[in-house]
């Protein structure tokens, strides 16, 4: 096992921009991977999503002594998420479809960035959307939000586990329409990255037993993600949301079309 420098400070920027945002580990990992490190599309989501699962406990921690993560959310998710995620990878071993071509894999995979960057453009309008719901129609929006919450869990248990890519940027996404009075900025953040560990992990293991992560790799971006999540976490009560997450959306953008040319 080998020291890689450029693999590490690519995991240390991601992480930096995850701890800030809660967004960015596959939607940013997966394509540098693919796209500037020529790993394997399959071995790029399997590695990403343990990186992912491991670098996220530290966020949370730091995030979990602010108070900005609320546990019944994170549950209301994971009741939807986690079973999907293991009947996906449980698809995914029966079919053979871990043996799909690449350019399938990257072709989903630049498709979600694109969702997950449009997601994040149209955040503010989804917002406003479900205060409105919620101030109108107080009653009726409790009643669907809990069942709700998980489905939109089980929607990111699918594309997480298929693309590593979702939990972050489409989770807050949702969650900012569904709970638009009790969710704050950085609660959010610190929400979805709680629901990012056991889902990511889950599919991650899932990927391990399939063949489809490089520990060494593994190991080189942790050493990066890990502090870089803790550093982002730690700026991310300072930081400007709107205009970071603005620009993570138009990188995404540039990204995922590449990815379809790629």
């Amino acid at each position: 096992m080998s020291f890689d420098a450029p693999t590490t400070l690519s995991g240390l920027l991601v992480g930096i921009v995850v701890g800030l945002t809660g967004v960015g580990g596959g939607a940013l990992m997966t394509p540098i991977l693919v796209l500037f490190f020529g790993i394997a599309p399959q071995t790029a989501v399997g590695t990403d999503l343990l990186v992912a699962a491991i670098t996220k406990v530290f966020g949370t921690a730091v995030h979990h002594r602010h108070g900005s993560v609320d546990w019944q959310v994170v549950g209301r998710l994971a009741r939807g998420s986690l079973p999907a995620a293991a009947l996906t990878l449980a698809w995914m071993q029966w079919s053979g479809s871990h043996r799909v071509s690449d350019g399938l894999i990257v072709n989903g995979v630049a498709v979600a960035l694109i969702a997950t960057a449009l997601g994040m453009l149209f955040k503010q309008r989804l917002h406003q959307a479900g205060r409105a719901h919620r101030i109108a129609r107080p009653e009726a929006f409790r009643r669907l939000q809990r069942w709700l919450t998980s489905v939109a869990g089980a929607l990111l248990g699918v594309l997480v586990t298929l693309t590593s890519i979702g939990a972050g940027a489409l989770g807050t996404v949702m969650m900012v329409h569904l709970y638009p009075l009790r969710l704050t900025p950085h609660k959010l953040v610190g929400t979805d990255l709680a629901h990012a560990i056991p889902l990511a992990l889950i599919a991650g293991l899932g990927h391990l037993f399939i063949g489809n992560v490089d520990t060494t790799l593994l190991v080189n971006l942790l050493l990066g993600s890990i502090p870089g999540v803790l550093l982002g976490s730690l700026l991310g009560t300072r930081a400007p949301m709107k205009l970071v997450q603005g620009a993570i959306s138009l990188v995404l953008v540039a990204v995922g079309l590449k990815m379809l040319l790629h």
